[in-house]
C-alpha cells in the first residue's frame, strides 16, 4: 500500500453497489461476477442494508461507470453467455485481507455498527473467532497509515462504541443509527440477531431463484 496515497470519496450510491459486490461474492460465488439485474436486486435487498433504497438499472449503471473510472470494479464477459457482469476490484487496488474486506463490506452495506454487531452479522462473510478478533480487525484498520476505519464517540445509553468506513459520504440515517439504540435485555437482542438472519437468508433465496431464472 505504499503507493496508495488516497482512499476514494464514494458516493452513497457507488458504496451500495461495491459493497453490494463485495457481500455476493461470499455469499453467493456461484452467481459472482453480477449481472447488472442481479446487482440492482442486491442493492435493493430489504434485509442487510440501512438504509432500504429502491434504484433502478439507469441509476446502478451510471455509478459502475464512476466505480469502474475508479479503478473498483471491472466487467467481465466471455463463457456460454454475452451479457456483462460485474465484480469489485477493492482487494486488489487495496490490499486487503478477507477478515478486513468483510469489515468495511458491513459498514458499506449497514452503516455504523459496533463490535457485537459486526459479529452477529459476518457469519456468511467471514467466521471471526471472537469480538476480540473484530476489534483487533478494527483498531488495526483505524491505524493504518491510509486509515479505512473510525471509531465514533459513544452516546448516552450506548453500551459499545460505532465504527465507520472512511471511503466516503455516511448514509443521512446515520444520526439515527446512533442514538435510536435504548439498551435491551440479552433474550429480546438475541431473538431480534435470528430474526435479522433469518431474513437475510429468505432474501438470498429469492436472489437465487432470480438468478437462475435469468440465465
Amino acid at each position: 500500500m505504499e503507493n496508495i496515497k488516497t482512499l476514494p470519496n464514494l458516493s452513497f450510491e457507488e458504496q451500495r453497489v461495491l459493497g453490494s459486490l463485495i457481500e455476493k461474492s461470499r455469499t453467493t460465488p456461484d452467481y459472482y461476477p453480477m449481472t447488472l439485474n442481479s446487482l440492482t436486486a442486491a442493492c435493493n435487498q430489504k434485509s442487510s442494508r440501512n438504509p432500504v433504497v429502491n434504484y433502478d438499472e439507469e441509476t446502478v449503471t451510471l455509478t459502475l461507470n464512476l466505480l469502474k473510472i475508479k479503478g473498483l470494479i471491472s466487467t467481465v464477459t466471455g463463457g456460454s453467455s454475452r451479457v456483462i457482469k460485474y465484480k469489485h476490484n477493492l482487494g486488489i487496488v487495496y490490499p486487503l485481507v478477507p477478515s478486513a474486506l468483510s469489515i468495511i463490506c458491513l459498514l458499506l452495506l449497514r452503516g455504523p455498527l459496533t463490535p457485537g454487531e459486526i459479529n452477529s452479522n459476518s457469519g456468511r462473510l467471514f467466521e471471526f473467532e471472537s469480538i476480540q478478533e473484530i476489534l483487533d480487525q478494527l483498531i488495526e484498520l483505524s491505524n493504518e497509515e491510509l486509515p479505512f476505519v473510525k471509531q465514533l464517540a459513544k452516546k448516552t445509553g450506548q453500551k459499545e462504541a460505532r465504527f465507520i468506513h472512511l471511503l466516503g459520504e455516511q448514509a443521512e440515517t446515520e444520526t439515527i443509527v446512533e442514538t435510536s439504540e435504548a439498551p435491551t435485555f440479552q433474550a429480546n437482542e438475541a431473538l431480534e440477531h435470528r430474526i435479522v438472519k433469518l431474513e437475510q437468508e429468505v432474501e438470498e433465496l429469492k436472489e437465487l431463484v432470480n438468478l437462475l431464472m435469468d440465465k
